[in-house]
């Protein structure tokens, strides 16, 4: 099927956008390319001191004929995503010797879990950790002794701050390796159920434990189509997995057949053989605009608005968001996954998952069939399937039909007809709206505004039984110049409160919410931010606020606001403690959220 013109439209104005930083990007890389193999390079003593640790693979190094793999790893014990992780350098090492080439760690980045820090002063380190893996990716592959590498990283920050750190080696093979899903626990919607009975006083605190540890029980990513998952999806609609690969569980055999095999590719791609894959001809900007189709088509979460448009810049590419709200506009919502839907991942990807999805919106036209990908050219192969017979590993044709119409539909046939986010704009600024989960009747809220500085207040507000009409709670000075935009997730069972009394609500804030943002509207990434100037700091309790996903309206409709004073907030609580005074150069350093809030860059 021909493309859509106005995919193509979309594409062709990002290409336009970004023709000049783009062509120094890509000089950068060609340059770094045409050094060749870095270790020949290095000193004698700079190589031994490289290769004292590698133990059998000492002598492959010193010759220098061999690839070396260069492994970057995210793997913590304390967080189930990336537990698994603490196998996948053996597996790897194994893999490499067997092709022929060798295997080092080069370094490790840290992974934070926004669920654990939610509500807590952690989580204002949450968006700068994502720069910070950058930075110590970065660090990894800086002693420039790898022809290619493998990322392991499965969560929020962890795959957009590796990714950042990929462009930056984009003359480099990179071949992006998950760990998969945990099994399926207690279903999401009664642990939010629980949540909520919780939040309303009707059931104790040990209920809220056993539900909790029935819901998150074992080795692998949360099981909602929060962040993390969609991190995975989007690796695969960009063709930095191995085809078929995000969804698989932990400790399978599967599992570590795919992680293996995904080392062999990393080193194939390699300068050192004859089909030189570099990341920097995969990501381009082709490959962001699959990625977008493919984050509206799942309903995917309102963080990747700001992660890729960071990890876009990283490589000399311009996104808006407006580019996301045009491919919205022509996206069929194809999945129902928790939050906006009953199934968790393992359901999606037994139903057909992202092969089924590739391979509809490719003979839809909507998506770009040309790109290059770790595994070849041409998205066509990421709608196969990995197979394991015996201990061979191959892919073969992936369904072409749903299993579960409840879960999974054709483009023909979709749940909505546009996708599952939306950009709304006005005279507040402009912010992003999950929508995919929000029913029509909840799309539009008018009523008075609720004024905030922070979420605590409102958790003291609706204990004290303050909000009994409709109400646009808005909760400012959570940017990221305020706090590190934190997320507000921890007000979701609030809200859910509100509106299933019967109130309309919603939520208006220049924070986050979260990749498991669900039923209530929420108006987020609101810019300019309170702390930059925006009129989001002159509000006041009892303006009249509008909240339109129809229309993409975020607007004030009192008269005479942008006259007043800009509200002051005391925030010298939050630049110190749980690590917050080693941040303050971020906060004075960061952009803004519609340009990827990120330190990098202007």
């Amino acid at each position: 099927m021909a493309l859509h013109s106005k995919l193509r439209d979309v594409t062709d104005r990002i290409i336009d956008r970004s023709a000049q930083t783009r062509a120094l990007y890509l000089d950068r890389m060609r340059d770094a390319a045409r050094k060749g193999p870095a270790r020949a390079h290095l000193s004698c003593s700079g190589q031994a001191h490289a290769y004292a640790g590698a133990g059998t693979d000492q002598s492959a190094l010193a010759t220098g004929s061999a690839g070396h793999l260069g492994i970057v790893t995210s793997y913590n014990d304390m967080l189930s995503a990336h537990q698994p992780f603490e196998r996948f350098p053996d597996l790897i090492r194994a893999a490499a010797r067997a092709a022929g080439g060798t295997a080092q760690v080069a370094g490790g980045v840290p992974a934070m879990c926004d669920g654990v820090t939610q509500g807590e002063a952690g989580m204002e380190l949450s968006l700068f950790s994502r720069d910070v893996i950058a930075l110590a990716a970065g660090v990894a592959l800086s002693h420039n002794t790898f022809d290619a590498a493998v990322f392991l990283g499965v969560c929020d920050k962890i795959v957009p701050g590796l990714v950042i750190a990929a462009q930056s080696f984009g003359h480099l093979p990179i071949v992006f390796l998950p760990a998969g899903p945990m099994t399926s626990g207690l279903p999401n919607d009664e642990k939010a159920k629980i949540r909520q009975q919780f939040a309303a006083g009707e059931v104790a605190r040990d209920a809220l434990m056993a539900a909790e540890m029935a819901a998150y029980h074992g080795p692998g990513t949360c099981t909602f189509y929060g962040t993390a998952n969609t991190n995975q999806m989007l690796m695969e609609f960009m063709g930095l997995h191995l085809p078929g690969s995000s969804f698989v569980n932990p400790n399978t055999p599967l599992r570590d057949a795919l992680t293996q095999d995904g080392a062999r590719q990393a080193l194939a791609n390699s300068a050192l053989g004859n089909a030189y894959r570099p990341t920097c001809e995969i990501l381009d900007e082709k490959a962001f605009v699959n990625g977008i189709v493919g984050l509206n088509a799942t309903g995917g979460s309102t963080n990747l608005l700001i992660h890729l448009v960071a990890m876009a810049r990283a490589g000399g590419i311009i996104l808006d968001w407006q580019d996301f709200s045009d491919l919205s506009d022509i996206t069929p919502l194809m999945a129902r996954v928790y939050p906006n839907g009953l199934a968790d991942v393992n359901h999606f990807h037994a139903a057909g998952g992202l092969g089924y999805m590739i391979g509809d919106l490719l003979d839809a036209g909507l998506l770009h069939p040309d790109t290059r990908t770790v595994v070849g050219d041409g998205l066509a192969q990421y709608t196969t399937e990995p197979k394991l017979q015996g201990d061979t590993l191959h892919w073969q044709p992936g369904p072409r039909d749903s299993l579960n119409d409840k879960i999974l539909r054709p483009a023909t046939d979709p749940f909505q007809p546009t996708g599952g986010l939306k950009r709304l704009t006005g005279n507040i600024g402009t912010a992003v709206m999950k929508v995919s989960a929000v029913a029509p009747a909840h799309q539009v809220v008018e009523a008075p505004a609720r004024v905030f500085h922070d979420q605590e207040a409102v958790k003291a507000a609706f204990k004290a039984g303050e909000f009994t009409g409709d109400v646009v709670v808005v909760v400012r000075f959570q940017g990221p110049k305020s706090k590190g935009m934190p997320e507000l997730h921890s007000l979701t069972p609030l809200l859910s409160i509100l509106q299933g009394r019967g109130q309309q609500v919603a939520l208006v804030t220049d924070g986050r919410m979260s990749g498991a943002s669900g039923k209530v509207p929420a108006a987020i990434h609101v810019s300019p931010e309170a702390l930059d100037g925006g009129l989001i700091a002159r509000l006041r309790d009892g303006d009249l606020l509008r909240v339109d996903a129809t229309t993409g309206t975020l607007a004030v409709l009192t008269d005479g606001v942008a006259l007043r004073p800009p509200a002051q907030a005391d925030l010298s609580a939050n630049s110190f403690g749980t690590g917050r005074e080693l941040f303050s150069t971020f906060r004075d350093r960061v952009g803004s959220a519609d340009t990827g809030a990120s330190i990098f860059g202007d």
